[in-house]
Protein backbone atom coordinates (compact mmCIF):
# COMPACT_ATOMS: atom_id res chain seq x y z
CA UNK A 1 0.00 0.00 0.00
CA UNK A 2 1.69 3.12 -1.26
CA UNK A 3 1.53 6.46 1.19
CA UNK A 4 -0.35 9.13 -0.36
CA UNK A 5 0.90 12.87 0.82
CA UNK A 6 -0.10 16.17 0.10
CA UNK A 7 2.78 19.62 0.69
CA UNK A 8 0.27 22.32 1.89
CA UNK A 9 2.87 24.81 1.60
CA UNK A 10 5.78 24.86 -0.96
CA UNK A 11 7.49 27.67 -2.47
CA UNK A 12 8.61 25.08 -4.98
CA UNK A 13 8.76 28.62 -7.73
CA UNK A 14 11.54 30.14 -6.57
CA UNK A 15 15.27 30.77 -8.41
CA UNK A 16 16.47 27.93 -5.82
CA UNK A 17 14.95 25.31 -7.95
CA UNK A 18 15.00 26.96 -11.19
CA UNK A 19 17.68 24.61 -12.06
CA UNK A 20 16.32 21.43 -11.54
CA UNK A 21 12.55 22.15 -10.66
CA UNK A 22 11.20 19.05 -13.15
CA UNK A 23 13.76 16.16 -11.44
CA UNK A 24 12.21 17.47 -7.99
CA UNK A 25 8.58 17.37 -8.98
CA UNK A 26 9.31 13.45 -10.68
CA UNK A 27 11.34 12.67 -7.37
CA UNK A 28 8.27 14.21 -5.05
CA UNK A 29 5.78 11.93 -6.94
CA UNK A 30 8.02 8.88 -6.30
CA UNK A 31 7.84 10.08 -2.77
CA UNK A 32 4.45 9.88 -2.52
CA UNK A 33 3.37 13.31 -3.14
CA UNK A 34 0.45 13.66 -4.84
CA UNK A 35 -0.82 17.47 -4.27
CA UNK A 36 1.03 20.33 -3.63
CA UNK A 37 0.19 24.18 -2.77
CA UNK A 38 2.09 27.03 -4.81
CA UNK A 39 2.62 29.84 -2.23
CA UNK A 40 2.46 33.73 -2.83
CA UNK A 41 4.07 36.28 -0.90
CA UNK A 42 4.68 39.67 -2.86
CA UNK A 43 3.15 40.49 -6.32
CA UNK A 44 6.21 40.47 -8.10
CA UNK A 45 6.20 36.97 -8.16
CA UNK A 46 2.53 36.20 -8.56
CA UNK A 47 3.34 35.63 -12.58
CA UNK A 48 5.92 33.08 -11.51
CA UNK A 49 3.24 31.51 -9.71
CA UNK A 50 1.62 31.01 -12.39
CA UNK A 51 3.57 29.62 -14.75
CA UNK A 52 5.46 27.51 -12.88
CA UNK A 53 1.87 26.27 -11.86
CA UNK A 54 1.40 25.72 -15.95
CA UNK A 55 4.62 23.96 -16.03
CA UNK A 56 4.04 21.51 -13.53
CA UNK A 57 0.68 20.93 -14.49
CA UNK A 58 1.75 19.74 -18.46
CA UNK A 59 4.10 17.11 -16.75
CA UNK A 60 3.10 13.97 -16.24
CA UNK A 61 4.31 11.55 -12.77
CA UNK A 62 4.50 14.73 -10.74
CA UNK A 63 2.41 15.90 -8.14
CA UNK A 64 -0.45 18.08 -8.92
CA UNK A 65 -0.02 21.80 -8.56
CA UNK A 66 -2.49 24.60 -6.77
CA UNK A 67 -2.29 28.33 -6.09
CA UNK A 68 -2.25 30.38 -2.96
CA UNK A 69 -1.77 33.98 -3.88
CA UNK A 70 -0.62 36.22 -0.85
CA UNK A 71 1.15 39.42 0.63
CA UNK A 72 3.35 38.22 3.18
CA UNK A 73 3.64 40.26 6.46
CA UNK A 74 7.53 39.85 6.44
CA UNK A 75 7.89 41.45 3.07
CA UNK A 76 4.83 44.56 4.19
CA UNK A 77 7.94 47.17 3.13
CA UNK A 78 7.61 45.83 -0.58
CA UNK A 79 3.19 46.16 -0.85
CA UNK A 80 1.37 48.73 -2.23
CA UNK A 81 -2.03 49.01 -2.31
CA UNK A 82 -2.78 48.20 -6.07
CA UNK A 83 -1.06 44.81 -4.88
CA UNK A 84 -4.34 44.27 -2.55
CA UNK A 85 -6.05 44.73 -6.30
CA UNK A 86 -3.79 42.70 -8.17
CA UNK A 87 -4.36 39.78 -5.72
CA UNK A 88 -7.89 40.30 -6.31
CA UNK A 89 -7.70 40.21 -9.68
CA UNK A 90 -5.52 37.07 -9.36
CA UNK A 91 -8.35 35.30 -7.05
CA UNK A 92 -10.44 36.19 -9.90
CA UNK A 93 -8.92 34.79 -12.83
CA UNK A 94 -6.94 31.49 -11.65
CA UNK A 95 -8.34 28.34 -9.06
CA UNK A 96 -6.81 28.90 -6.49
CA UNK A 97 -7.33 27.07 -3.35
CA UNK A 98 -6.65 29.32 -1.05
CA UNK A 99 -5.30 33.37 -0.12
CA UNK A 100 -1.76 32.90 1.19
CA UNK A 101 0.85 33.60 2.99
CA UNK A 102 -0.88 36.22 4.91
CA UNK A 103 -0.90 37.33 8.78
CA UNK A 104 1.38 38.68 11.06
CA UNK A 105 5.23 39.13 11.82
CA UNK A 106 7.05 41.20 14.91
CA UNK A 107 9.88 38.51 14.59
CA UNK A 108 12.66 41.90 13.31
CA UNK A 109 12.41 45.22 15.82
CA UNK A 110 11.27 47.07 12.54
CA UNK A 111 8.27 45.35 12.34
CA UNK A 112 7.41 45.86 15.94
CA UNK A 113 7.62 49.85 15.27
CA UNK A 114 4.14 51.02 15.41
CA UNK A 115 3.71 52.35 11.42
CA UNK A 116 5.25 48.83 10.39
CA UNK A 117 2.57 46.70 12.15
CA UNK A 118 -0.35 48.87 11.11
CA UNK A 119 0.74 48.58 7.81
CA UNK A 120 0.78 44.53 8.44
CA UNK A 121 -2.50 45.00 10.43
CA UNK A 122 -3.80 47.06 7.36
CA UNK A 123 -2.98 44.14 4.61
CA UNK A 124 -3.75 41.37 6.96
CA UNK A 125 -7.40 42.37 7.67
CA UNK A 126 -7.60 43.75 3.85
CA UNK A 127 -6.35 40.48 2.77
CA UNK A 128 -8.77 38.31 4.84
CA UNK A 129 -11.89 40.36 3.39
CA UNK A 130 -10.35 39.80 0.17
CA UNK A 131 -10.58 35.97 0.99
CA UNK A 132 -13.74 36.30 2.54
CA UNK A 133 -15.22 37.54 -0.63
CA UNK A 134 -13.78 35.02 -2.56
CA UNK A 135 -15.50 32.04 -0.08
CA UNK A 136 -11.28 31.20 0.53
CA UNK A 137 -9.37 29.88 3.37
CA UNK A 138 -6.43 31.24 4.19
CA UNK A 139 -2.55 30.49 4.80
CA UNK A 140 -1.52 32.07 8.23
CA UNK A 141 2.36 32.91 8.54
CA UNK A 142 2.30 33.81 12.54
CA UNK A 143 5.28 34.87 14.58
CA UNK A 144 5.90 36.45 17.55
CA UNK A 145 1.79 37.69 16.92
CA UNK A 146 -0.37 35.00 17.81
CA UNK A 147 -2.81 36.97 20.13
CA UNK A 148 -2.88 40.37 17.43
CA UNK A 149 -3.22 37.56 14.66
CA UNK A 150 -6.27 35.97 16.59
CA UNK A 151 -7.89 39.46 17.80
CA UNK A 152 -8.14 40.14 13.97
CA UNK A 153 -9.17 36.89 13.26
CA UNK A 154 -12.05 37.15 15.95
CA UNK A 155 -12.94 40.98 14.92
CA UNK A 156 -12.85 39.94 11.23
CA UNK A 157 -15.14 36.92 11.91
CA UNK A 158 -13.35 34.99 9.41
CA UNK A 159 -15.81 31.85 8.64
CA UNK A 160 -13.52 30.14 6.49
CA UNK A 161 -10.60 28.48 8.07
CA UNK A 162 -7.30 27.39 7.04
CA UNK A 163 -3.64 26.46 7.81
CA UNK A 164 -1.48 28.19 10.66
CA UNK A 165 1.37 27.54 8.85
CA UNK A 166 5.14 26.31 10.25
CA UNK A 167 2.49 26.47 13.66
CA UNK A 168 5.07 27.68 16.86
CA UNK A 169 2.66 29.01 19.02
CA UNK A 170 1.54 27.13 22.26
CA UNK A 171 -0.75 24.47 23.05
CA UNK A 172 -3.74 27.28 24.03
CA UNK A 173 -2.76 29.32 20.62
CA UNK A 174 -3.35 26.25 18.87
CA UNK A 175 -6.63 25.32 20.43
CA UNK A 176 -7.91 28.83 19.73
CA UNK A 177 -7.18 28.42 15.84
CA UNK A 178 -8.79 24.80 16.01
CA UNK A 179 -11.93 26.64 17.37
CA UNK A 180 -11.56 29.35 14.46
CA UNK A 181 -11.82 26.45 11.82
CA UNK A 182 -7.78 26.40 11.09
CA UNK A 183 -5.41 22.90 10.54
CA UNK A 184 -2.04 23.28 12.46
CA UNK A 185 0.68 23.07 9.75
CA UNK A 186 3.70 20.89 10.64
CA UNK A 187 6.86 21.08 9.02
CA UNK A 188 10.50 19.69 9.18
CA UNK A 189 10.90 21.59 12.97
CA UNK A 190 9.03 18.01 14.44
CA UNK A 191 12.20 16.16 13.44
CA UNK A 192 14.16 17.86 15.57
CA UNK A 193 14.21 16.37 19.03
CA UNK A 194 14.55 19.83 20.57
CA UNK A 195 11.52 21.10 19.29
CA UNK A 196 9.66 20.61 22.47
CA UNK A 197 7.06 23.17 22.08
CA UNK A 198 6.05 22.24 19.03
CA UNK A 199 5.96 18.49 19.92
CA UNK A 200 4.02 19.61 22.65
CA UNK A 201 1.28 20.87 20.49
CA UNK A 202 0.70 18.00 18.15
CA UNK A 203 0.19 15.41 21.11
CA UNK A 204 -2.35 17.65 22.97
CA UNK A 205 -4.65 18.35 20.10
CA UNK A 206 -3.80 15.43 18.11
CA UNK A 207 -3.79 14.13 14.51
CA UNK A 208 -7.60 15.21 13.26
CA UNK A 209 -6.09 18.84 13.72
CA UNK A 210 -3.10 18.55 11.44
CA UNK A 211 -1.78 18.92 7.44
CA UNK A 212 2.15 18.29 6.47
CA UNK A 213 4.16 20.91 4.84
CA UNK A 214 8.09 21.34 3.87
CA UNK A 215 7.97 25.06 3.39
CA UNK A 216 10.67 24.50 0.79
CA UNK A 217 13.46 25.59 -0.07
CA UNK A 218 13.07 26.46 4.09
CA UNK A 219 12.74 24.22 7.07
CA UNK A 220 14.54 21.26 5.72
CA UNK A 221 14.09 17.97 8.04
CA UNK A 222 16.82 17.32 10.50
CA UNK A 223 17.89 13.70 9.12
CA UNK A 224 18.26 15.47 5.36
CA UNK A 225 20.69 18.56 6.39
CA UNK A 226 23.73 17.16 5.03
CA UNK A 227 26.29 20.64 6.36
CA UNK A 228 26.03 22.67 9.88
CA UNK A 229 27.42 25.52 8.26
CA UNK A 230 25.06 26.43 5.69
CA UNK A 231 21.54 26.16 4.69
CA UNK A 232 20.54 22.83 2.97
CA UNK A 233 17.92 23.34 0.14
CA UNK A 234 14.70 21.67 1.27
CA UNK A 235 12.28 19.97 -1.20
CA UNK A 236 9.16 18.50 -1.42
CA UNK A 237 10.05 14.83 -1.65
CA UNK A 238 11.14 15.29 2.13
CA UNK A 239 7.60 15.57 2.91
CA UNK A 240 7.89 11.55 3.60
CA UNK A 241 10.76 12.55 6.12
CA UNK A 242 7.81 15.27 7.75
CA UNK A 243 5.21 12.14 8.02
CA UNK A 244 7.62 10.09 9.53
CA UNK A 245 8.50 12.67 12.48
CA UNK A 246 4.66 12.92 13.23
CA UNK A 247 4.52 9.53 13.28
CA UNK A 248 6.43 8.78 15.10
CA UNK A 249 6.01 11.92 17.70
CA UNK A 250 2.53 10.54 17.82
CA UNK A 251 3.39 6.81 18.05
CA UNK A 252 0.85 6.07 15.41
CA UNK A 253 1.94 3.96 12.06
CA UNK A 254 3.20 6.39 9.27
CA UNK A 255 0.26 4.95 6.84
CA UNK A 256 -2.74 5.16 9.12
CA UNK A 257 -1.23 9.12 10.05
CA UNK A 258 -0.92 9.65 5.90
CA UNK A 259 -4.67 8.93 5.69
CA UNK A 260 -5.78 10.81 8.08
CA UNK A 261 -3.70 13.67 7.09
CA UNK A 262 -4.70 13.82 3.48
CA UNK A 263 -8.85 13.90 4.48
CA UNK A 264 -7.45 16.95 6.87
CA UNK A 265 -5.54 18.39 3.93
CA UNK A 266 -8.70 18.35 1.19
CA UNK A 267 -11.37 19.07 3.69
CA UNK A 268 -9.44 22.54 5.02
CA UNK A 269 -8.23 23.43 0.92
CA UNK A 270 -12.07 22.17 -0.07
CA UNK A 271 -10.99 19.93 -2.83
CA UNK A 272 -13.21 16.70 -2.29
CA UNK A 273 -13.17 15.33 -5.32
CA UNK A 274 -9.45 14.32 -5.07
Amino acid sequence: MSIALFDTHTHFDVPDFDSDREQLAYAAKAAGVEHLVLIGFVQSRFQDLISTQQFLNQLEHVPQSHLAPGLHPFYIEQHQDQHLQDLEQFLQQQHCVAVGEIGLDTFLAEHKQPEAFQKQQDFFAAQLEIARQQHKPVLLHIRKAHAETLKTLKQQQFQFGGIAHAFSGGVEEAKALIKLGFKIGVTGQITNPNAKKLRRVVQEIGAEHLVLETDCPDITPLCCQTDTQSRTRNTPANLIYVLEGLADCLDIAPQTLAAQIWQNSIQILDLPKL
